[in-house]
Parts: structure tokens; C-alpha cells; sequence
């Protein structure tokens, strides 16, 4: 194993173990989806209404509402969530990480910042990869959005009434909501799926026996008779032409390879001039399709021998990440196995969040304690100087994991926003690769700010009365911190100050938290109604249009948006459709 893999192993199998890993049991059922298929099965040309290119969290709600209306293909890059264990069960999540096969269902990546990083590659998109988090929009960001609150309201419901759960909080999550409270993180909002200022237990995609609801449950609403959803279909490009009297490209088709690499055509039906494409890619498949197929910045794409078919400098701008920070505390008793369960939403605009306990394989958690000494020996340009005794504690850390004996919880803050934005860029012309990511973490100094802050709350609620049990009290929070920089979380230098500094920890600590958008922003690529601009026929709809992330965590709101916005264009089409016949 060489360093890079070395580090993404101790960064997924550690960090996340802790925030995510629950050992419960999993079911296997698959729904009885029988518009679900492989792509090797499609003929070679098809025609619809609405060719959904992504079948994730948002495109998933966005074909089954359609489907009420119009013919739905879907085209998914990934395969099925039922059936993988790694998947339905919490308790695999880690392995889940760190496949890097070619069908994973977590393609990984690491931004131009030096931030290990994945993007979701299966049917239901990152509900199918996340730690279940579930939680509304603002009142005031659905208003700033300038959605129908009623019907945002309406789309939440119908998404809730299949995925989204209470959870049940043990001793662990019970200290940490007391700690919240006890250092002013005000008020005690108890459970609840609204986005409110103070501490609250949040909602899960984990039912009561720990399976995991995924947007592909949202399915179960579609009218099977008028969809289908290939899976292992990665879209190659998507096909634009000019109709006579118009002066705007017009999207007709795109082109998709199928598994064993046949190229297949899907066309849109000629029977209505409200049929479209529709890009749910997410955040970075959209912007980088978009390119892909000849809309973006025209220098960029003619640097990749790509035909221009629109001018469009803003597509793959605004790319933003919420940057997380943590703190790992070993606890001197026995911890549950919890999710992110409680989290509180501070006046200065930064969230704490925690989970407890540990589930690895025995067989990962070995590789990593082989491979730990030998990352911080065999570094070539060592980061910062690091003790021998933190190197020995760090050792003796992973090695619990190893074998199983660790009792410790994590607790972490991640900034509203961000402020700070990047861009997106493509690497080659291969859809199945990676484009180049940059997030430019803190790039703002109100951003930093709130993670200094964050970063001091959680400070208190570590020394505070109610989460005294679980810490050690002869180890300082700085033996916390000085742990936490002798993990290889990133590739980020690392710097002596960083001990005793928390804008430097901040900086030289920060991870992702896998809540990227923006690419294909509001205003900018796409109006109001999420029609990409100067082309007809074709709309983005995913996270890539977001400015900033939705509440505490955005997958509950990428959901709504595909019931939303399939509302939305279903009564165009109808409202369209009468007026014609009359």
C-alpha cells in the first residue's frame, strides 16, 4: 500500500468509523421494481418525454412525480442499492468508502486543496453512501430561494412519508445534547425535522431496525407502466441541434455506453415541445457533463478539442464545500454505536454535531495499524515536527481499533455557507473520470471565523459538566488537538502552531463533510425555473444549482427539490397542453 492510499484508508476507516459505523442487520429486499434494468438490456435507440440523466437524490423523486404525467427514462452511471449489505447495512459504511473498484458506489476523489473527498455512483445518489442525516431548509432559505413555501412544505411531507425517521437516543448523544445546552446553545428544540437556532435531535433515513431508506424508496411512487431506469448507463454527452427559426441550440438526445462499453441513443419524442433533458448528475456530474458536451467556458473546452455548442464562463463556478473540523475524544467507559443524531445550530452560524463507538473490519483495522508508523517515518517532506509521544498515542489509538477495544466519540462543528468558492474543471474528456475540484476552504475570513468559534464550542461542551463522564479528565483538550495533527486527515502541510492556534488547526485539520454544490448555480447557469440558459430544452436540477447548503445537511432538501420541481413541470405541461387543445 503507498502513502496516498495509506492516508484515504486511515481517513475513511477512522474518522468515519466514528461518525458513522453502526452494527445493525440489513435486508436485502429489493423492491419490485420492474423498470429497473441494466443498460445492456436497452435497445439501441429509445425515445421519451424526459430523459433524466442521474438517478440520485434528487432525480429519483424528480422521475417518480414525472412519471404521472409524461414517459421517464432514467439513466443511472451506478447499479442497485438493494441487495449490498455495504450499503443497507451502517455497520459497512467504511468498506463502502474505501472500494476504489470501477462499479463502487462511492467514486472517490481529492480536491486541488488537498481534501479527500467521494461522489455517490449508484441508484438514490448519496442517500445511499451517507450517515442519514436527515433535516430541513430554513424558512428563511426556502424565502431567500424564492420557493412556494406551501408546496416545499407539501414536497418535504411526501418525501418523509418514506424515508424519514426519529431515532433513538442513547447515553452518548444524550451528553452531548446536555453539554450543547449547557454551554448556551439555546433552545432545547427536542426532535424535530425543522431548521431552528439553538440544540435538536434530527431526523434518520434509518428505520427502526437500522435499515436505510434511500431516494431510490422514492420509486415506489412512479407509474411503472411509464418509466424505466437503466442502470450502468454513463451518458456520454448530451445532443444539441438548431430548429429553423429559432437562434437557440436545442438538447434532443443524449448519447450513454452501457456496462460492456456499447454505445446506446435516447432521444426526446416529438409529440410535445415541453419534453426535455433533464441533468440530476449532482454537483459535479452536471457542470462536468455540461462541458462535456460543449456548454461552458469556451477557451476551457476548446483546450480539450470540445466543439462549442453555448459559451457559458459560469458553468463549474461556485463550487463550494462545507468544511468540517473534528475532535476525537477516547471516553474512560464503554460508549453506544450512534449515528449524528443531535445537532446544535449555533447564533454564529456553525453546526456541532457528534457520534459515538466503532465497527471495523478486523482485517482493515490491521492494515491500518501496519501502515500508520511507517506514513509518519516514511514521509519525504515531513509536515510539521511531530513528538515521538504523540506518534506513540496516535499508534496506540489505531491499534485499539485494530483490535477492537476502542471507546471514544467524535465530536465536530461545520460552517453554514460557506462563503468561500472554487470551480470546477475538467481533466480529460472521459465521463468516468474525475474532474479537477477546487473548494478554496477559507478562502473567506468570516468562514474561518465561524470554524474558530465552532471550534471553541466545542471546546466547552468536552470540559463541560454533562460530558465529563466520557472524557478523560487528566488529558487536556490540547493533547486532543495534538492527536488530531498526527492523523493524516488530508494532505494539507501541517504547522507547529497548529497545537495551540485553532485558525491554524482550522486550516491545516479541515476535511469535507460531503455536502459540495454549486456548478450550475440560480441565476448564473439556470433561471428560476431551473432551465439552463440560452439552450432550449434542458434543465439542471441537483445541489450544483444551490449557493449554499440547505440546513444542517442538504439531502432531505435535494429530495423535495425533485418532488418540487416535477410538480412544477407537470402542471406546465398540463397548463401547456390544454391551452393547445383549446
Amino acid at each position: 500500500m503507498g502513502l496516498g492510499s495509506c492516508m484515504i484508508t486511515l481517513f475513511g476507516a477512522f474518522l468515519s468509523g466514528f461518525l458513522f459505523f453502526l452494527p445493525i442487520s440489513y435486508s436485502d429486499t429489493a423492491p419490485d421494481y420492474t423498470f429497473v434494468k441494466e443498460a445492456t438490456s436497452a435497445p439501441a435507440v429509445v425515445y421519451y418525454d424526459y430523459i433524466i440523466i442521474g438517478g440520485g437524490t434528487a432525480g429519483c423523486p424528480l422521475a417518480a412525480t414525472l412519471s404521472h404525467g409524461a414517459t421517464i427514462l432514467v439513466l443511472e452511471r451506478g447499479g442497485s442499492p438493494y441487495g449490498n449489505p455495504n450499503i443497507t447495512n451502517i455497520a459497512n459504511f467504511g468498506p463502502t468508502l474505501l472500494d476504489t473498484s470501477p462499479t463502487s458506489p462511492a467514486q472517490q476523489f481529492t480536491s486541488e486543496d488537498g481534501v479527500y473527498n467521494i461522489r455517490a455512483r449508484v441508484l438514490g445518489g448519496g442517500s445511499a453512501v451517507n450517515a442519514g442525516f436527515y433535516t430541513r431548509a430554513s424558512t428563511r432559505y426556502v424565502k431567500e430561494v424564492g420557493w412556494n413555501h406551501n408546496l416545499v412544505n407539501q414536497s418535504y411531507e411526501w418525501v418523509e412519508k418514506v424515508v424519514a425517521f426519529k431515532p433513538e437516543i442513547l447515553q452518548w448523544e444524550n451528553a452531548l445534547r446536555d453539554g450543547l445546552l449547557e454551554v448556551g446553545v439555546l433552545p432545547n428544540n427536542e426532535f424535530t425535522y425543522d431548521h431552528l437556532y439553538g440544540t435538536k435531535v434530527g431526523g434518520t433515513i434509518f428505520d427502526a431496525e437500522g435499515h436505510r431508506h434511500t431516494a431510490a424508496d422514492l420509486l415506489q411512487y412512479a407509474d411503472p407502466r411509464k418509466i424505466t431506469v437503466y442502470l450502468h448507463a454513463t451518458v456520454q454527452k448530451i445532443l444539441f441541434r438548431y430548429i429553423s427559426g429559432r437562434e437557440r441550440p436545442q438538447a434532443y438526445g443524449v448519447i450513454y455506453k452501457d456496462a460492456y462499453g456499447v454505445r446506446h441513443q435516447a432521444y426526446l419524442k416529438r409529440n410535445s415541445n415541453k419534453n426535455e433533458i433533464i441533468l440530476s448528475a449532482g454537483a459535479i456530474g452536471s457542470p462536468q457533463l455540461l462541458m462535456l458536451s460543449g456548454v461552458g467556458p469556451a477557451f476551457h473546452l476548446r483546450t480539450h478539442s470540445i466543439k462549442v455548442v453555448v459559451d457559458h464562463p459560469m458553468v463549474g463556478q461556485g463550487m463550494a464545500d462545507n468544511p468540517m473540523n473534528v475532535l476525537l475524544i477516547p471516553s474512560p467507559i464503554p460508549v453506544e454505536v450512534s449515528l449524528v443524531q443531535v445537532v446544535g445550530i449555533t447564533r454564529f452560524n456553525s453546526y456541532i454535531e457528534g457520534a459515538s463507538g466503532l465497527s471495523l473490519s478486523i482485517s482493515l483495522a490491521h492494515r491500518l495499524s501496519n501502515n500508520f508508523k511507517r506514513f509518519l517515518s516514511q514521509t519525504e517532506h515531513p509536515p510539521f515536527r511531530v513528538l515521538p509521544e504523540a506518534i506513540a498515542r496516535a499508534a496506540e489509538m489505531v491499534h485499539g481499533i485494530a483490535n477492537r477495544t476502542i471507546r471514544a466519540g467524535v465530536i465536530l462543528e461545520k460552517i453554514m455557507g460557506p462563503l468561500s468558492t472554487g470551480h470546477l474543471a475538467l481533466r480529460n474528456t472521459n465521463p468516468d473520470d474525475n474532474p479537477f475540484v477546487t473548494f478554496n476552504y477559507f478562502k473567506e475570513p468570516e468562514d474561518l471565523r465561524k470554524c474558530i468559534e465552532g471550534m471553541r464550542t466545542i471546546i466547552d461542551v468536552v470540559n463541560s459538566k454533562a460530558y465529563s463522564k466520557f472524557r478523560y479528565k487528566n488529558m487536556p483538550v490540547e493533547a486532543l488537538i495534538d492527536l488530531m495533527l498526527t492523523l493524516p486527515v488530508n494532505r494539507r502541510r501541517k504547522h507547529a502552531n497548529a497545537t495551540f492556534s485553532l485558525e491554524q488547526f482550522c486550516i491545516d485539520t479541515v476535511m469535507t463533510i460531503w455536502h459540495y454544490h454549486g456548478g450550475c448555480q440560480v441565476g448564473r447557469v439556470v433561471d428560476k425555473g431551473h432551465r439552463v440558459l440560452g439552450i432550449d430544452s434542458l434543465r439542471v436540477i441537483d445541489g450544483s444549482t444551490f449557493y449554499h447548503t440547505p440546513g444542517a445537511n442538504p439531502q432531505a432538501t435535494v429530495m423535495m427539490l425533485g418532488r418540487y420541481m416535477g410538480q412544477r413541470i407537470l402542471h406546465d405541461r398540463l397548463v401547456h397542453g390544454s391551452k393547445k387543445k383549446n
